[in-house]
């Protein structure tokens, strides 16, 4: 029979009393802060949607009008980041303003880190020319616009590289290493050479898938007529949703541009678990494993929300609901991507995001986009009277999508947990935030924080 804390001796009544004091004191945990503000996605949403708006009333449908909706979305972000949150100041970019080197002193670690950037940008660009894929369908305008920057940005990363290197309290990142590597010298870090390459890879594939789908997302959204938008709930649905996924892409398409070490949106380090990259290749093209004809694809068989509904003979009503819900989610997709700012990148640790949707899970991009899958495709049916077992197919591959999800999620959260500050962040969400708490709920189990031990490969910028 236990003891009441009434009958405990006084050093157990204590003892819980101040536990009971801890407890309470965590439970109201101040969320951690995030690594960028909410001012600076607002700006950034500001300045895509006032060129957006222009480029509408106007009839801007051109390529060179997409890539200036890129730009005002990127300006705008900048002027938030430099003027108002004053990131160039945060300890975490590496720079100390009061510094002044001699431009003698710094002149050899930026001869080496100017030759193992230039190397790492001539070895994509072989990359590119080698690849066919590369030159063929939406990819030919990244194509096109990357050789036509091609010789100013070498140009502009000389005056950019030695004014950074004199007041970088460390200079010598991967770039460095990789020069002094390339320039036969012995004093290079191997770890160092594979994070810059790690990074670099990182940017190389996704700013190229990036670019090539501004061009044909934005001219699509400045066609429409105002009629042609709201002719029925399926054609507003549908423009809604476009929208939503512009503004995805272009805050995806600034994030890869933009990193850069005096907006405090350098990478820091990228993913070096190999399964992370399997599971992020898999979602893209061209290893992509869902798209028709794929492995995955869970399309065969199967017919859109709306064909169902006209089957069905719904309501416009009802359509007006689910068509709702479908916007509801890719807005909270879209949210997710504008609440990383100037900062969004795959397989990357940019800062640690807290604020937005992340309030509520830590992976609210996965989850609204899965949702929408399962809500658009309902393969749970079949169509043409292809039999159950179809549908039963179609399940269990989306099953198989919503799993890979699962898979990218957990081993982003490896690659994160090494940075105590993600790791304060993990904790607070899973006693705070609304999704892990109910997964906790349904599940009948309190997970333990997950401890890792330090990974030579997670570290310092590179």
């Amino acid at each position: 029979m236990t003891k009441s804390a009434s009958s405990a001796d006084p050093q157990s009544v204590t003892a819980t009393a101040a536990g009971t004091a801890a407890d309470a004191t965590a439970s109201h945990v101040a969320r951690p802060r995030s690594a960028v503000s909410s001012g600076a996605g607002i700006a950034g949403l500001a300045g895509l949607l006032g060129w957006f708006a222009i480029a509408r009333y106007f009839g801007m449908n051109g390529n060179n009008s997409a890539l200036a909706s890129v730009f005002f979305c990127g300006l705008a972000m900048v002027a938030w980041s430099l003027l108002v949150d004053k990131v160039h100041r945060n300890p975490t970019t590496g720079i100390e303003w009061s510094l002044r080197r001699p431009w003698q002193e710094v002149f050899d670690i930026s001869v080496a880190k100017l030759a193992g950037l230039w190397a790492t940008w001539a070895i994509i660009g072989l990359v590119y020319g080698l690849l066919r894929y590369y030159w063929q369908g939406q990819y030919e305008f990244s194509m096109w616009l990357f050789t036509r920057i091609a010789i100013p940005l070498f140009f502009l990363s000389i005056p950019y590289v030695l004014w950074l290197d004199r007041r970088l309290t460390d200079p010598q990142d991967g770039a460095w290493h990789f020069g002094r590597w390339l320039l036969g010298a012995d004093d290079f870090d191997v770890e160092m050479v594979w994070k810059h390459w790690r990074a670099w890879l990182v940017k190389g594939f996704f700013l190229a898938f990036m670019v090539s789908i501004v061009p044909g997302n934005f001219i699509g959204l400045i066609m429409p007529s105002w009629e042609d938008i709201m002719a029925n709930p399926v054609a507003f649905t549908g423009f809604a949703i476009a929208f939503l996924y512009m503004i995805d892409v272009h805050f995806a398409t600034v994030g890869y541009v933009l990193t850069m070490k005096p907006l405090d949106a350098h990478i820091r380090t990228a993913n070096p678990y190999g399964m992370a990259w399997v599971a992020a290749l898999a979602c893209y093209p061209p290893f992509v494993l869902m798209n028709p004809g794929g492995p995955l694809d869970y399309h065969v068989n199967t017919a859109d929300w709306n064909v169902w509904f006209d089957h069905w003979q719904m309501p416009a009503w009802f359509y007006w609901v689910w068509g709702s819900m479908l916007a509801g989610l890719t807005a909270i997709y879209a949210w997710a991507t504008v609440a990383f700012g100037p900062r969004f990148s795959n397989l990357t640790h940019r800062g640690i995001i807290t604020h937005g949707p992340y309030r509520f899970t830590r992976h609210p991009a996965y989850l609204a986009k899965n949702a929408f899958w399962w809500l658009s495709s309902l393969v749970i049916l079949d169509w043409n009277d292809a039999g159950i077992w179809s549908a039963v197919r179609n399940t269990m591959l989306l099953a198989c999508v919503s799993g890979i999800y699962y898979w990218r999620a957990k081993t982003e959260e490896r690659h994160l947990l090494a940075d105590p500050e993600y790791r304060a962040y993990w904790e607070w969400s899973q006693q705070h935030a609304v999704v892990p708490r109910l997964f906790s709920r349904i599940s009948g189990l309190s997970r333990p924080v997950i401890t890792l031990e330090p990974d030579p490969r997670v570290g310092p910028s590179a």
